[in-house]
């Protein structure tokens, strides 16, 4: 008879599984990795410490995790990893739930009632396999291999996914990255020829942030480093129209108004060009370009953007002076979203432009190395066949300036519920939440329910696993390898410090199985993990049994040092303050004045953002981040909340153009008057989230569509909301 697993039988689950869990080490025998044990880094009894890597965000910070019994019992910062030093973070130091969540998937689970219904069956892994194989073979037999979309959020096994995708042949692969930094990586490749420089705190006198809440990012290295930065006096403004944990850290705080960050920055360009207070050597060296940005900035005067920002001219000047006083040593943070306006590409060229004329690479920027290394090796694999369809989002036809690998994700969802320039089919989706994530959760639904086929991989029952046709249970990080991650002159490992629980494996143990079954075996050449991760050493002429020792394998340094030696890998080959390649599409050359939309007299911006308890839509559902994570409320400021009758607490309706929402609210004077924020990753659907469901608004409900023409860019806080007492 057929196993039907209702929310009850869920709930049921996940308590025994809870149980077991706690149970491990106390009277069942000690499930320890084999592979530890024959290292030497447990003893007979399971007991020792392991050097792996968090992945409770992007970040991945050495760790080491201390096994008693067969069972992690703490987590440590490795301090030979260079972005954890010892130390790790609150949503790292809570990893142990990431493995021990009581609603962990332990088991395939194939879908037997409606969508969305949370009916499911648990089935063995040739079944589903199989089951997944088999349709995806299908869509790709009758609508082409296009008719499959692939997304994955930035991970380890990414290279793996990736050879999934493009050995089956498909187009479309959808990644967080454009609502995210698409802006910044885009200008950066426009202006410098690469994603995004290193940045040094060392020498660093003075630092312009914008709008980047790093105190609670999970840049965790770099905001040790901003904090030291701090500690030794230097002086950082910030500019965000919300009072973050950062802008309390910072020397000044400016509340700008949304969208008006661009206006602030050709400012400052102004000042600095037209007063000759730039590095002219610097500028004569090594851009192209200079004529044509101080021809279009010297307009730009403080005056002028003091009227638009809401930051008066006098400030405006002093900063400029001041920014330029440091000279070499001063900074103009990137980011990641500044403003998430679709102007944010032009804001984002400004400060590239800002960095280039005070001549600071070489002091504070310089070339990133990447997490790519050539030293390390592969495995052997045939050329992907070649691929012609045109992809869902728009890249390149309709935005020729986007890498393939970031894509515009948004618009692939948008391209699906259209079925423009096609219609697609079937969904493959690792690690990753588009139902909670993307705007306008009407839009993901709907281009779900034109689904034939979607399957999930994932270690819980997320809300875009509770809309799948399969699921597929992946083993969490302290229980699986994962590819190495090269990261200065060394290479990380991540190893399992445990056994894997229940029916759980490894993306390389999923994807090899798959690419198998769909006659795709020849991309896959390794036997198991660590005949994968033996291949990439062969090169390195380090061993496996070395790295698990370690936790990492010394690896020969690469990549040039000092301005002199940087290769700016663009058209020009020098940072290109006016690019020709952009004039010639019909986009502006170089930063240039663009005017963002405003709300009605009766509506507010809505802001989003990251708080040091969640990693965006990620971990919600775990206990101990939960136990000690700020209720979410809309946060108001108190001259707008007193003007429409409201009081803190009081229970509001939020409306936008996408759709309605619910919250209690949180009246601060930590905000702008014009603006309202709501922390993201709340109001899950699924109920298998026994901690996150039911708990919260979710802001994605909210959340307009607006795609930046040039970068692909999603700008997040261009919807506008009213509120009222609900």
């Amino acid at each position: 008879m057929t196993e039907i697993i209702s929310r009850r039988d869920f709930m049921k689950l996940s308590a025994a599984a809870s149980a077991a869990a706690l149970a491990v080490g106390s009277c069942l025998p000690p499930q320890v990795a084999q592979a530890a044990r024959q290292s030497g880094l447990l003893n007979s009894s399971g007991d020792g410490f392991i050097h792996s890597m968090c992945e409770m965000c992007v970040w991945r910070c050495g760790l080491v995790a201390k096994v008693k019994d067969g069972r992690v019992v703490k987590l440590e910062g490795n301090p030979e990893h260079p972005h954890s030093h010892g130390k790790l973070c609150p949503r790292g130091q809570s990893g142990l739930m990431n493995t021990y969540d009581p609603d962990r998937v332990l088991t395939p689970l194939i879908r037997v009632g409606k969508r969305g219904e949370g009916k499911f069956r648990k089935a063995s892994w040739d079944e589903a396999l199989d089951l997944v194989a088999g349709k995806m073979q299908a869509i790709k037999d009758q609508f082409g291999p296009e008719a499959m979309v692939f997304s994955s959020t930035h991970n380890l096994s990414q290279p793996l996914f990736e050879n999934l995708l493009y050995a089956y042949g498909s187009p479309n692969y959808g990644t967080q990255r454009s609502l995210c930094f698409n802006a910044m990586i885009v200008a950066n490749l426009m202006t410098y020829g690469m994603e995004e420089p290193e940045r040094s705190y060392e020498n660093v006198q003075y630092i312009l942030l914008t709008g980047r809440n790093l105190m609670e990012a999970i840049s965790t290295s770099e905001t040790r480093d901003l904090s030291h930065a701090i500690d030794n006096g230097v002086k950082v403004v910030y500019l965000d129209p919300r009072f973050t944990k950062t802008a309390a850290k910072a020397s000044e705080w400016l509340p700008i108004r949304p969208g008006t960050d661009l206006a602030f920055h050709l400012a400052l360009l102004a000042i600095l060009i037209n007063e000759k207070l730039y590095d002219v050597a610097f500028v004569s060296e090594h851009t192209v370009g200079f004529e044509q940005l101080a021809k279009e900035v010297s307009r730009y005067t403080p005056e002028w953007a003091a009227q638009i920002t809401g930051i008066s001219a006098e400030t405006i000047t002093r900063i400029a002076h001041e920014f330029a006083a440091a000279g070499k040593h001063a900074l103009a943070h990137n980011g990641w979203r500044t403003s998430n306006f679709v102007n944010s590409f032009a804001t984002q060229r400004a400060i590239t432009a800002l960095n280039t004329i005070v001549g600071n690479w070489g002091t504070i920027l310089f070339p990133s190395a990447g997490e790519e290394s050539g030293a390390l090796g592969a495995p052997s694999q045939p050329p992907y066949p070649r691929i012609s369809a045109l992809r869902l989002d728009g890249v390149p036809w309709k935005f020729p300036f986007v890498p393939l690998k970031l894509g515009t994700f948004q618009e692939l969802r948008d391209g699906i519920c259209n079925a423009d320039p096609y219609q697609a089919h079937g969904w493959f989706i690792s690690r990753q939440n588009p139902i909670l994530s993307l705007p306008d959760r009407s839009k993901t639904l709907e281009a779900f329910s034109k689904m034939d086929f979607i399957v999930t991989v994932d270690i819980i029952m997320n809300d875009t696993a509770w809309f799948s046709d399969v699921v597929l249970p992946e083993a969490s990080y302290l229980e699986r390898y994962d590819p190495l991650l090269p990261v200065g002159d060394k290479a990380f490992l991540r190893q399992p410090a445990v056994e894997p629980q229940g029916e759980s494996r490894s993306a390389l143990w999923i994807y090899k199985q798959l690419g198998e079954r769909l006659g795709l075996g020849d991309y896959f050449q390794y036997t198991d993990e660590e005949d994968y991760l033996r291949q990439q050493l062969a090169p390195v002429g380090a061993s496996l049994e070395e790295a698990k020792v370690k936790g990492y394998v010394e690896m020969p340094k690469e990549g040039p040092e000092g301005p002199g030696e940087v290769d700016w890998n663009t058209a020009s080959g020098k940072v290109e303050l006016y690019s020709e390649t952009l004039a010639r599409a019909g986009f502006a050359g170089c930063a240039t004045w663009e005017e963002p939309p405003q709300p009605a007299s009766d509506q507010f911006y809505l802001l989003t953002g990251k708080v040091a308890q969640a990693t965006q839509f990620g971990t919600q559902n775990n206990q101990l981040l939960h136990k000690y994570s700020d209720e979410q409320r809309l946060w108001m400021n108190t001259q707008a909340a007193a003007s429409l009758g409201l009081a803190d607490g009081d229970w509001v309706e939020i409306t936008s153009q996408a759709g309605k929402a619910h919250s209690q609210l949180l009246v601060t004077q930590a905000i702008r008057p014009d603006c309202v924020y709501l922390t993201p990753g709340y109001g899950h659907l699924s109920k298998g989230l026994t901690t996150a469901y039911g708990i919260g608004t979710c802001d994605s409900v909210l959340h307009v569509t607006y795609t930046d023409p040039i970068s692909g860019s999603q700008a997040l806080s261009q919807t506008f909301v009213s509120v009222k007492k609900a």
